[in-house]
């Protein structure tokens, strides 16, 4: 095994040095220039690429071939590289495996994986886990002819004889709703497209559900659909189109909610899910800047809301009339303490919390209010509830994991406070989570915020300055970018790679004030962060300017734009998914999916103001004509996300501008969406793809690479 690895990080080395493997690959593909301009509060903008959003122009697709090939035939020196991690990879995963089965109603659910097959099958059994098995859906069946596969809703009825489940047969994040009697296995003449949610009532035979338009792609329209009935019913439709719509149930099963939200304020119905065809009735009306959820128990609502403070404090109001004027506060608002969400069963109430950056979950006994936290064994750590579908029961389930644990499910009884490991993901090929150190830094900001990073390495890895480091991030959208295992991860860990994590302003993890200090005209927070961590990793010697790689998403994928633009120097090399980076040009089109909804994440170009501050980042728009670092941009033509035409775009301009010859490669998933393939093997795949490219760059030494 050493002599192979050997092998392959020799391969890695000299004769894949950049500039001469661009060269050895021929012209790059350069993108037609159709000039169109724009002017917009007294400034022209000229865009030579505009047209690359015409999806359905010939051209278009050319392009991406183009682009394609070429970045196949700068790659092809890592073919041996890229199948030994994939080889590698797939020898740690249990490919025939079981999820751990929880109740609902007479059934335990699960899926299982099968070794050879790219997606789950969903199965149950009745009464106990010795029972014969049913199958209610095999995705694998259902993938057939299909380049992509994907499960949104999946629902039983009460009565556990009917599954309504939606899929997505194109990777655009539009599903078809399809309604399944498990008595028989026939597929019912129940229809719908474009549906965001699901919701059963009582009598197991109505279904609420929400869809959304087939343009902007907004959940707008709410419907009540009743079995063997040809017409369905419009209940409601969201006219503001900052807001969403969408359903479900209270956990106690009692009632039906319907939910209108937008990024910054939220309103709530209910109706008895023993009457469906009751009107509605509000609990809180909507008001700008104030957010809630509402969950029933008793006689009373649990509402989670931020009215007294950012973080959210909860409340309690009689079900009879939840109106603001009853709330009774039962947790108060905590400035160092995030509420996430409320968690409620017969007998007790989950808080899932954050502090310090980390997840906490909080347990309360509602007979006797005693309340107690849940003790985690690492510093740095995930937690969170995980299938809790009985509502009468004192176990709560929930997952576990770290950098170096393997994702583990817990029962953890509220009353004696006994835990019992159900699972923890196997690891095959003698994964030693002692060999790993895992620890959490700070970063002083130019501000004087202390940013936490979160890293791994293997113990023998020096602090000298020479080991390789992925250093990722996302910082959008109040999402916390939470510490995770990943047994793909061994194979940058094992050849020296320290792998790391900036939380940045703009996420999550510190609370809702570190959102707020990352969106809208606080947005440079966020890439300054990122900037300031990276020289932190620097100075500490974790790594070298010449040996770092980063890498983000969507609007991780923007970040990284923004930084790469700002600080070229700082890094290596550039691993850009599916990547929002033509900000200005897609926040003034609001027939894009998801635009006028993020007018309150990212601001409004066509206020004055607003635009100029973007104008300051917009990745698009500040590409120049200098050096940059190697780069691996990934898209997918159907995502409806970030539109395929963004990176597109951002790969053209770059080309025609950068003065450097470091690889610059666009690769395009034709036939998947926003989180690219959707088969277990072809993803793997893919991040072979991510990691081989991570490795060229960061110059992997054969010394680096570990048995």
């Amino acid at each position: 095994m050493r002599l192979q690895l050997t092998v392959i990080a020799s391969v890695l080395m000299a004769p894949l040095a950049g500039a001469q493997v661009v060269q050895q690959a021929g012209a790059p593909p350069a993108a037609e220039r159709r000039v169109h301009i724009d002017t917009l509060h007294g400034e022209m903008r000229r865009d030579e690429y505009f047209w690359l959003r015409v999806k359905t122009d010939p051209a278009v697709r050319q392009y991406l071939e183009a682009e394609n090939a070429y970045a196949d035939k700068v790659l092809a020196p890592l073919t041996t590289v890229r199948d030994q991690l994939y080889t590698e990879m797939l020898a740690r995963i249990k490919q025939t495996d079981l999820s751990v089965p929880y109740r609902l109603g007479d059934y335990y659910y699960y899926t299982r994986t099968i070794e050879g097959q790219q997606y789950p099958v969903f199965a149950r059994k009745r009464g106990s886990l010795d029972a014969p098995e049913q199958i209610t859906l095999d995705q694998n069946e259902m993938a057939k002819g299909q380049t992509y596969m994907g499960i949104g809703a999946y629902s039983v009825s009460d009565d556990g004889n009917l599954l309504a489940y939606s899929f997505d047969s194109t990777g655009y994040r539009q599903y078809a709703l399809r309604v399944k009697d498990l008595r028989t296995g026939r597929i019912l003449d129940t229809r719908a497209d474009r549906v965001t949610s699901v919701t059963w009532a009582a009598d197991n035979r109505t279904i609420f559900y929400a869809v959304e338009d087939s343009v902007s792609k907004r959940s707008y329209r709410v419907f009540r659909h009743t079995l063997g009935q040809a017409a369905d019913t419009l209940l409601y439709e969201e006219k503001d189109e900052r807001f969403s719509a969408y359903t479900g149930r209270s956990r106690s099963r009692e009632y039906v909610f319907m939910y209108a939200g937008s990024l910054t304020a939220d309103e709530q119905y209910y109706l008895p899910a023993s009457a469906p065809n009751s009107p509605w009735t509000l609990i809180a009306p909507r008001k700008d800047n104030r957010e809630y959820t509402a969950d029933h128990h008793g006689d009373r609502f649990f509402i989670r809301v931020n009215d007294k403070g950012r973080n959210f404090r909860l409340v309690t109001a009689p079900a009879s009339n939840p109106a603001e004027s009853n709330w009774r506060e039962l947790v108060p608002h905590r400035a160092d303490v995030m509420l996430n969400g409320v968690t409620l069963f017969a007998n007790h109430m989950v808080r899932s919390e954050r502090q310090n950056g980390l997840p906490r979950i909080v347990v309360t006994d509602l007979r006797t209010n005693a309340t107690h936290a849940l003790a985690f064994p690492e510093p740095v750590y995930s937690a969170g509830l995980s299938s809790n579908a009985e509502w009468n029961t004192n176990t709560l389930r929930y997952a576990y994991q770290s950098f170096v644990t393997p994702s583990s499910v817990f029962d953890y009884n509220m009353e004696t406070k006994a835990t019992t490991l159900l699972k923890e993901t196997e690891v095959l090929g003698g994964y030693d989570k002692a060999k790993y150190v895992s620890e959490r830094v700070y970063a002083k900001a130019r501000d004087g915020t202390m940013v936490p990073i979160s890293l791994v390495y293997r113990r023998d890895v020096k602090k000298d300055g020479r080991a390789p480091m992925h250093l990722v991030a996302y910082g959008s959208y109040g999402s916390s970018s939470d510490v995770g295992f990943s047994a793909n991860r061994v194979s940058l860990l094992d050849r020296g790679v320290v792998v790391a994590t900036a939380h940045i302003r703009g996420g999550g993890e510190m609370g809702k004030a570190w959102h707020d200090q990352g969106r809208m005209k606080n947005k440079m927070n966020t890439f300054t962060d990122f900037i300031d961590a990276a020289e932190h990793l620097i100075a500490q010697r974790y790594t070298s300017k010449d040996r770092l790689i980063i890498q983000g998403g969507s609007a991780g994928g923007l970040l990284m734009g923004a930084v790469t633009n700002m600080r070229p120097d700082l890094f290596k090399a550039v691993i850009s998914d599916v990547p929002f980076v033509d900000v200005i040009n897609t926040m003034l089109d609001e027939t894009l999916p998801l635009t006028v909804g993020e007018f309150e994440e990212w601001g409004n170009p066509k206020k004055k103001d607003e635009y100029e501050y973007m104008r300051r980042y917009d990745p698009y728009m500040n590409l120049a004509a200098k050096d940059y670092p190697a780069m691996l941009v990934r898209t997918s033509f159907n995502d409806s996300q970030v539109m395929y035409h963004e990176p597109a775009k951002y790969t053209a301009r770059m080309r025609a501008l950068k003065t450097d010859k470091n690889p610059l490669l666009l690769v395009t998933n034709m036939g998947a969406g926003h989180g690219g393939a959707s088969g277990r093997y072809d993803r793997l795949k893919e991040i072979a793809l991510g990691y081989a490219f991570l490795l060229w760059q960061a110059g992997v030494e054969p010394r680096a690479t570990v048995p």
